[in-house]
């Protein structure tokens, strides 16, 4: 019955459904494989390869009850929706409590989702007004065909004007650019390298970028759980939090550079109450993948999902549904928890700021300026007690020269 009803909705019908009463459910613990509930699409998805294993150690992150390929929900909560999504999860972002997931822990191909981690490890470092060249090398991987922000080789733009591209028009050609800039000497691969750094740093075990965009790459994966980490990161910053809930950005000329316009069309802004912002992915490996904040009653709940179809709700209405059905939960239902990330491996920006050569950044110096400025005043305030007889002897002097 309950795939027949969710077939049978559309995206209008479960945007506001009406409110559901639910006895508060118990924190879930171990439990026997259930099947996650499934509607079945259409058109019959491709074959795709199969997933890399899950370390059962690695699949029990956040708690017992989500090591499973099955369905993770608390106990005496209703069922969760039937979704063409072959993983997902839902998360409160404040309180770090997992409200039910789907093989919340299997690889899966990411797509365009995968931005959000390029924006996690290279927002922190970059700063938003120094402009840069797009160069060949940044283009020439690419295909016409694919989402691209429209950025010219040889145009200069701001690292803000290409953060907007990446994550309004999910433009492959920013992410290569951001990617080159922020991996200094190393180039596009250091930038990658650092998206790792930051998934083992945010302890995203599941999740391994190829190329910065989310374009299929070899070994490339995530997983609805680690989207959710992720999302976490990104939506605490304010920088992040403006552009994704940007609908419409004016990228400004610059000598030998035309302006342009970009809109923010893949997302439910302004179609789903409360949106905060939201990534969509989509290739013929991964299938159309999403990850969305929502904020209704002060809560903010992130949902992750991946694998899903385009019929007969596609990745926005499966998105909807299931934000509706954790939003219908009570503030403390919970199958688990995200985990804290480790501490910042970093202080200050390692790539070049504005007013610094093009180049890989200094390495902070142990000689920091508090503490320069420090040894500063020590040695002024030694030369003047050292110099206080002197001026009390000369002073005496000049007065009696009057």
């Amino acid at each position: 019955m309950t795939i027949i009803r969710v077939t049978a909705l559309t995206l209008s019908a479960i945007l506001v459904p009406p409110a559901i009463a639910v006895a508060p459910p118990t924190r879930a613990a171990a439990a026997p494989y259930v099947p996650c509930p499934a509607v079945k699409p259409p058109v019959p998805p491709p074959a795709i390869p199969s997933s890399p294993p899950v370390d059962p150690a690695q699949g029990a992150v956040g708690g017992q009850a989500l090591a499973t390929s099955g369905l993770a929900i608390p106990a005496d909560a209703p069922m969760a929706p039937a979704v063409t999504a072959t993983s997902w999860l839902v998360a409160d972002l404040t309180s770090g409590e997992v409200l039910g997931g789907c093989g919340s822990h299997e690889h899966r191909t990411p797509a365009s989702v995968q931005k959000l981690l390029l924006a996690a490890a290279l927002m922190p470092r970059l700063d938003p007004a120094q402009v840069v060249e797009v160069t060949r090398a940044d283009l020439h991987d690419l295909d016409p065909a694919s989402s691209l922000m429209g950025v010219a080789e040889g145009g200069r733009y701001s690292i803000e004007s290409l953060w907007l591209g990446l994550l309004l028009r999910s433009g492959n050609d920013a992410a290569n650019v951001l990617a080159r800039v922020g991996g200094g000497n190393a180039g596009r691969q250091g930038g990658v390298q650092a998206m790792n750094d930051e998934a083992r740093r945010l302890r995203a075990n599941q999740t391994h970028a190829a190329t910065p965009s989310g374009l299929d790459g070899p070994g490339q994966y995530t997983s609805a759980y680690d989207l959710a980490l992720i999302a976490r990161a990104t939506f605490a910053r304010e920088d992040f939090r403006r552009y994704i809930a940007t609908r419409v950005a004016q990228i400004p000329a610059r000598p030998g550079t035309p302006g342009f316009e970009i809109t923010h069309d893949n997302t439910l802004l302004g179609i789903y109450p409360g949106t905060l912002g939201g990534k969509t992915g989509f290739t013929d490996l991964a299938r159309q993948t999403y990850v969305g904040v929502a904020e209704r009653n002060g809560r903010r709940l992130a949902v992750t999902l991946l694998g899903a179809e385009t019929a007969p709700l596609g990745s926005f209405g499966e998105a909807a549904a299931l934000l509706n059905w954790g939003f219908a939960l009570p503030p403390d239902a919970s199958v688990g928890r995200l985990v804290a990330p480790e501490e910042k491996k970093y202080d200050r920006p390692v790539v070049p700021v504005k007013g610094e050569p093009h180049g890989r950044a200094e390495e902070p110096s142990s000689f920091s300026l508090p503490t320069g400025l420090g040894l500063g005043a020590a040695l002024v305030l030694a030369v003047l007690i050292l110099a206080a007889p002197w001026w009390r002897t000369g002073a005496r002097r000049r007065a009696r020269q009057r």
